[in-house]
């Protein structure tokens, strides 16, 4: 049986992407729209040895769609996710636009599939790609004991915003190429370079300590996506979170520390078990590893490492955690969750 496909937001980084993995994984598509704005209307991509040409969003371009996955921004999604429900479409929602509302389930594949069974409004959201890293490596640990209280740095590559982030620390790598000197001044960069289109201070040879826009309490936007969408797909409301999220100089490839305090008894030889077990996961040198950023991307899994017992409480365990943010971090969890969804 085939699967008539369309996907809204498919000249972006992830929309591209997700039609890489539609065709390496071999998923039934019949036939294949893909949905793009009005400067790329007619553009051609390659997809399965062959090309689908870009088209805009209008009344009646859903028609006849079996699975619209949907990766714009949330004002674009709010608008056309129904509309692709209405139409008789299921829905996969790589924004933000529904992650948090009650009637449409949030789900990592490896996690919480079983979600996908119930779709009130014929919709399904992805997380935020730093919390789907992360949770798909805390899932069986906190299945296992419980985990009280989860306190988290993250180290997000700058393709977490998108083709700009990617081009802005090019330019910006490009202009200080082989000035090593100006490099190693303090202050340098940041005299040297004005503020870019992403970034308010120089992202080359920097570590931001500002992922997404200040929220309440002084939180960001991304850090309140780990707190809220971790809880939800988790299935605990009462599990106490706090997060830093910080924007480093990587292209590709989130990386994150947690500290991880259980409810029950939980020791590194344990977890070590637990997670060279998981699905989605791939546990390096049992644990005493420290896979990089760069060992992340262009794979499935999520790698983690550094695992070991935090010698100040009980039960409590430090690990890193590595993936990258545009494969696993958003396109394959969405083709993932089309395979549950058409299975």
């Amino acid at each position: 049986m085939t699967v008539d496909v369309g996907v809204i937001g498919a000249t972006g980084l992830v929309g591209q992407e997700m039609l890489r993995i539609l065709e390496e994984r071999k998923f039934p598509v019949g036939a294949l729209r893909a949905y793009a704005s009005p400067r790329s209307e007619g553009r051609s991509l390659p997809f399965a040895g062959g090309e689908v040409v870009c088209e805009v969003l209008r009344d009646g371009c859903f028609d006849g769609l079996d699975l619209v996955i949907v990766d714009v921004d949330d004002p674009l999604a709010l608008e056309w996710a129904p509309v692709a429900a209405a139409a008789g479409a299921r829905v996969v929602d790589n924004s933000a636009a529904f992650r948090m509302e009650s009637d449409v389930p949030l789900v990592v594949a490896e996690v919480n599939p079983e979600d996908l069974a119930h779709l009130p409004r014929g919709i399904a959201s992805c997380p935020n790609c730093t919390t789907m890293v992360l949770v798909t490596a805390l899932s069986p640990l906190q299945k296992a004991a419980g985990i009280d209280r989860l306190v988290v740095s993250t180290y997000q590559s700058v393709s977490g915003a998108g083709a700009p982030g990617i081009t802005e620390l090019e330019q910006q790598w490009t202009k200080f190429a082989g000035d090593t000197d100006t490099l190693r001044r303090a202050g340098a960069i940041e005299g040297a370079i004005a503020p870019g289109e992403v970034w308010s201070k120089p992202i080359a040879g920097n570590v931001i300590p500002l992922a997404g826009s200040v929220k309440a309490q002084g939180y960001t936007s991304e850090e309140w996506k780990l707190v809220y969408e971790s809880r939800k797909i988790l299935h605990d409301d009462t599990m106490r979170v706090t997060a830093t999220c910080v924007r480093v100089p990587v292209f590709v490839g989130h990386a994150m520390t947690a500290n991880v305090q259980f409810r029950d008894e939980m020791t590194a030889a344990r977890a070590a078990e637990l997670l060279a077990a998981a699905p989605g996961v791939v546990l390096v040198e049992g644990g005493a590893g420290a896979p990089t950023a760069l060992e992340g991307a262009g794979i499935d899994p999520v790698l983690v490492g550094r695992l070991r017992e935090d010698p100040s409480q009980p039960n409590t365990l430090d690990l890193w955690v590595t993936g990258d943010n545009l494969r696993k971090g958003a396109a394959l969890n969405a083709v993932q969750m089309a395979e549950v969804l058409t299975a």
